[in-house]
């Protein structure tokens, strides 16, 4: 058993009232106030979570978002109250708005596919003629999904969350300009570090009357970013861009015959490639951030979290 990894918990604080596990992040409510969300270790492809969690990933992804939100706080509120573990955060609980806000700066995944079948309307949105893969838009682009619980989340434009009353239409408009105002930060902030926020996602949530964004921001797991340097040369030549992603951990699933097809097995993960993942995950950190990852205690990862949390849930209380 893996004991320097998080692969699942199971916790039971004080004041527990509901525990949902995602793919990645597992969330406790606490008194039906507080949210306590663990990134966990685990790292998922083809929609499978692979048997093997990767040491560190989950304080990656942890820290990358405290970090974004932090610095987007004074363009609108978010549910952080605390981060008093590596791979922990604590925040309010808000009520989510059934709607992820999906924003594209680049014509890349899910639009390239939908544009090179022919398609010039996205989410109720006209592409221009004329582009290639990865090209940038002229404008970025909001491109909303409903959240699905279950299945896949599906397309979905601005008029029709409004006729179907998904969302109130003073309440959208504040999502639509949030959205572009926060990926217009990230954007800057990814050029500083040589990087091009292609695209991502954002989940917003109310408190009362009050809009909130939720969730996490500009990790790998939520966003997609290429390397500026040379992205030029690679359009005019036709040749796909550097990615800044998960994107190895697939390709080296492909080629040890895996995709998530039925009937397919998972390949065994060495210790030798774990340590990689790992590695390139600490990478990616730091590239994002510009910071200098320091690795958390790793001894018995579980207990450092417990310990923790409930410690902060004390001062809470």
């Amino acid at each position: 058993m893996q004991t320097n990894a998080i692969r699942e918990t199971n916790f039971n604080f004080p004041g527990q009232s509901k525990y949902y596990e995602g793919k990645v992040r597992e969330v406790y409510t606490i008194n039906e106030e507080l949210l306590v969300m663990i990134v966990s270790d685990r790292i998922s492809a083809f929609d499978v979570v692979l048997p093997k969690a990767i040491p560190f990933k989950g304080q990656v992804l942890n820290q990358i978002a405290a970090k974004f939100l932090k610095a987007t706080e004074d363009i609108v509120q978010n549910w952080v109250l605390d981060v008093p573990d590596p791979s922990v955060t604590i925040g309010k609980v808000c009520e989510p708005f059934k709607v992820e806000m999906v924003i594209r700066g680049y014509l890349s995944g899910h639009a390239w596919r939908e544009y090179k079948d022919g398609k010039r309307i996205l989410c109720g949105v006209e592409m221009p003629d004329g582009m290639k893969e990865n090209d940038k838009f002229p404008e970025p682009i909001i491109t909303p999904t409903t959240k699905a619980s279950v299945g896949h989340d599906e397309d979905i434009s601005r008029e029709e969350i409004l006729a179907q009353g998904i969302v109130a239409e003073a309440d959208y408009v504040a999502l639509e300009d949030y959205t572009r105002r926060v990926f217009q930060r990230g954007t800057e902030i990814a050029a500083e570090k040589g990087l091009i926020l292609v695209d991502t996602k954002y989940e917003f949530g109310k408190v009362g009357n009050e809009i909130y964004l939720i969730d996490e921001i500009h990790t790998p797991d939520s966003s997609r970013y290429f390397y500026s340097e040379g992205y030029q040369a690679r359009q005019d030549a036709g040749e796909k861009q550097k990615q800044l992603s998960k994107e190895f951990v697939r390709q080296w699933l492909i080629q040890n015959g895996f995709q998530g097809k039925d009937g397919q097995v998972v390949p065994d993960m060495s210790e030798d490639f774990i340590s990689e993942v790992s590695e390139r995950y600490i990478e990616l950190y730091e590239h994002i951030t510009g910071d200098k990852f320091v690795k958390s205690d790793v001894s018995d990862v579980l207990k450092r979290v417990e310990n923790n949390i409930n410690k902060a849930l004390a001062e809470k209380a």
